[in-house]
């Protein structure tokens, strides 16, 4: 997943992610080192946070410089909208609370493009609606919004936000998951018209470099040092 993000950057573009986001870490630092050198990589609350209070990393994207922010969240849904506040239908009874998008929900209407990704590829976690709107992925044209999601990325698959459409589409799936896998695991309607290719698998070169520059740098600069030092090994 890593890989996938990584690839997502661009060059001179400032990309972003914020706390408790290994992965997308390992992410930005990799296309910088492969094929973003000019890349303006900021992880929040790590070496690579050049600012001392979270309001200036909010203010950036407020001002309009953030090209790239990559996003979770416990629920996501197929109109591009995630939770990250409550499980359950009554936000006075829920049947579980988190601590809420800390910023997060601005940021996705403010960034030029937002990379939604989750980590477990189910039912629960993929679903038709969510059980609260922390962000949305599409807004009235009376909203102020600079950007859209583009992407999410899950261990299975890739998906492509459609704006017309206001909804995710299934782009690639990863070897050897099949179409029927992704059906079966996926909470909401995929609509899919015609093959969906395989997702382009990760080079020699990016895994080697994930697994040794990549690992070593984040172990070195403290930088989720420890989940680096445990998943990056092999």
């Amino acid at each position: 997943m890593a890989v996938l993000l990584s690839r997502e950057v661009r060059d001179g573009e400032i990309s972003a992610c914020g706390a408790l986001s290994q992965i997308p870490a390992a992410g930005l630092l990799l296309a910088r080192e492969l094929h973003a050198p000019n890349a303006e990589i900021l992880i929040l609350r790590s070496a690579f946070d050049p600012f001392h209070t979270s309001r200036q990393f909010h203010f950036l994207a407020q001002r309009g410089e953030m090209g790239l922010f990559f996003v979770s969240g416990v629920q996501i849904d197929r109109h591009g909208n995630y939770n990250l506040h409550q499980l359950g239908p009554d936000p006075e009874r829920p049947k579980a609370r988190f601590p809420g998008g800390y910023g997060g929900g601005m940021i996705y209407y403010a960034a030029r493009r937002t990379v939604v990704f989750r980590t477990e590829h189910t039912r629960r976690s993929l679903v038709e609606r969510v059980d609260f709107v922390s962000a949305a992925g599409a807004t009235p044209p009376d909203v102020l919004r600079r950007g859209h999601p583009s992407k999410m990325v899950t261990p299975k698959a890739t998906f492509r936000f459609d704006k017309n459409a206001a909804v995710f589409k299934l782009d690639t799936i990863h070897p050897p998951w099949t179409l029927d896998d992704i059906r079966a695991n996926t909470g909401f309607e995929l609509d899919v018209n015609g093959a969906i290719p395989a997702t382009p698998s990760p080079t020699e070169e990016e895994l080697h470099v994930l697994r040794h520059v990549i690992r070593r740098r984040m172990i070195d600069t403290g930088t989720y040092a420890a989940w680096a030092q445990q998943s990056l090994g092999n």
